[in-house]
């Protein structure tokens, strides 16, 4: 049997400021809300006489924060954009995995050091977001990063936050859901340098753990004295960016750096971790898979998005996990990403003549449990403008030949750009059996060129003869 992948991109959008967190709502009826937080430095006004250059008054952080509706009933333009609110300069954005007083809550960390809380009212084909309340972490400093509790989908009283932020604070919040109101339970010197990242462990949420720019990765018990991490790693090379706890696995949890590694740890051993991923990008985001529990997706920077396989790191001691799919956005930061709960229907895709055809890679397993034989091929989206017509390039790399992931013979690997927006890259052969198949819908977004993209990847097990 063979693992193909396929990759669809089924929209683009400019978000005018520079997309740097995504997410999709995990809560019940509301799967096909997504948020894109936005960040944009804005240069003083100029003053006559005054080079800009030498001017003292500081750049200010703006940010907007865009709600959207995904709808299935629109293949090709699936995304609507439902509200926009300008704000502060946003660094992360995450749902409560549970909705609070019967309403799907919103946190959002800023630049002004502000843990902000909205809440969503309406139905899911018309809604909006509202604010609720919000905490000042302190003085002068950029709230980083927020995780909730309730990463399992249960509730732990009381509901809390723990948000990172850029003097290398941590900062425990407890959530009143009656009132609601949010207020600082604890706060503690995590790290010598900005506290990139801040995240529970879901199956014990007394404990959270934490990244900074000193290169440390922390673990913290909030019923002790939180100036004594109950361990301190150094196994990370340069800043830790990104952790997530698995929350289908207990104690599994993932970490990622700007040393351009993925690390897997049993938290029960933190010493020396079970499985280590070279990405080749600085890691800024990792999330595990909602449903399927051995599937990573991981931001990496300058080498786009990647999709890691972790059955063998968790099943058999593999000391690599195996990187499935590239999808890479040419000269952008890979930042926000994030999987979606929805299930779509299969087929999902409807058959278009104006695209060209080509497929993604392909990797095979073998029955006696060895590392597959992968042939990984990226989908390198190159373009000057969100409109502009896309030029699609299938890079292979890898050794070996691969002749199961070609495209058929005088096949063009450039498509054009329906609508502006519309990318279609999908296999060139026979229809998959549909028994096998697996779809899972994905939102991701780049730094520099302002970009959201929503895409589809479909995965199925597959004789070789096929």
């Amino acid at each position: 049997m063979a693992l193909r992948c396929k990759t669809q991109t089924l929209q683009v959008v400019d978000t005018e400021y520079s997309a740097d967190a995504v997410e999709w709502c995990p809560v019940e009826g509301w799967h096909g809300i997504l948020v894109c937080g936005t960040y944009q430095l804005k240069k003083p006004d100029k003053k006559p006489g005054v080079n800009p250059s030498e001017s003292d008054e500081p750049h200010t952080r703006l940010g907007r924060l865009y709600l959207y509706h995904y709808s299935e009933e629109q293949p090709f333009i699936p995304l609507t954009e439902i509200q926009r609110i300008e704000t502060a300069a946003i660094l992360d954005i995450k749902w409560c995995h549970i909705p609070v007083a019967e309403h799907p809550m919103l946190g959002i960390a800023n630049a002004k050091g502000t843990v902000e809380l909205c809440h969503l009212t309406g139905s899911e084909n018309s809604c909006m977001l509202e604010p609720l309340c919000s905490v000042d972490l302190g003085a002068q400093c950029i709230a980083l990063s927020l995780d909730w509790s309730t990463g399992r989908e249960q509730c732990g009283q009381p509901l809390r936050v723990i948000s990172s932020d850029s003097k290398g604070m941590l900062n425990l919040l407890s959530i009143d859901e009656s009132a609601p109101s949010v207020k600082i339970l604890s706060q503690w010197k995590a790290h010598n340098f900005e506290a990139w990242i801040a995240a529970f462990n879901y199956w014990d949420t007394d404990i959270v753990y934490s990244g900074g720019d000193d290169c440390m990765l922390r673990g913290w018990d909030t019923r002790r004295c939180p100036e004594m991490p109950i361990f301190t790693s150094e196994r990370h090379s340069m800043g830790v960016c990104s952790i997530q706890c698995n929350p289908h696995w207990e104690y599994l949890l993932a970490t990622g750096s700007y040393d351009e590694h993925v690390l897997l740890w049993d938290t029960r051993n933190m010493k020396q971790p079970l499985a280590d991923t070279h990405v080749e990008g600085g890691v800024w985001r990792l999330k595990w898979h909602p449903t399927r529990e051995h599937l990573l997706l991981a931001a990496c920077m300058h080498n786009g998005f990647k999709i890691l396989d972790c059955q063998g790191s968790m099943a058999e001691n593999t000391k690599e996990c195996t990187v499935v799919s590239s999808y890479i956005l040419h000269n952008s930061l890979a930042y926000g990403a994030d999987w979606s709960r929805l299930s779509p229907r299969d087929p999902f895709a409807v058959k278009l003549s104006a695209p060209n055809l080509s497929e993604g890679p392909v990797a095979s397993l073998d029955q006696g449990g060895k590392k597959p034989d992968l042939q990984i091929q990226n989908l390198k989206i190159v373009y000057e403008s969100p409109t502009a017509t896309f030029d699609v390039v299938l890079d292979e790399e890898g050794e070996g030949t691969a002749s199961q992931v070609r495209p058929e013979s005088g096949s063009d690997p450039h498509s054009q750009c329906l609508d502006g927006r519309v990318l279609d890259i999908k296999s060139g052969q026979t229809e998959l059996p549909k028994a096998q198949r697996e779809i899972s819908i994905l939102a991701t977004c780049s730094f520099y060129d302002n970009i959201l993209h929503v895409w589809k990847w479909e995965t199925s097990q597959i004789n070789p003869s096929e």
